[in-house]
């Protein structure tokens, strides 16, 4: 069970940018609260999102990333592994 905390958003933050992602928090007409650049290897998130919407927006965007499990370090592999295996939906 994913925790709504400042330390959780810190460790979901490390995924993307121990795999050399960028992480950046920016006004902007997100639909989604978030905007991947791949080319760039950006990730912009919208900066006005309260903790519980950056860790909702990072879960929903990191299994979309290309993340080179071997750049990470155990607790980012964990972390990972817990949210690449998460159902969208319960009961699928």
């Amino acid at each position: 069970m994913i925790k709504y905390t400042q330390n959780t958003l810190d460790k979901l933050e490390a995924i993307p940018e121990q795999c050399g992602y960028i992480l950046r928090y920016e006004r902007g007409n997100f639909q989604s609260g978030y905007c991947i650049l791949d080319n760039k290897k950006v990730v912009v998130l919208n900066k006005f999102l309260q903790t519980e919407g950056r860790i909702n927006a990072l879960i929903e965007i990191i299994p979309q990333l290309n993340i080179d499990t071997d750049m990470l370090d155990d607790n980012a592999k964990k972390l990972f592994a817990e949210i690449s295996e998460k159902p969208e939906e319960d009961g699928e």
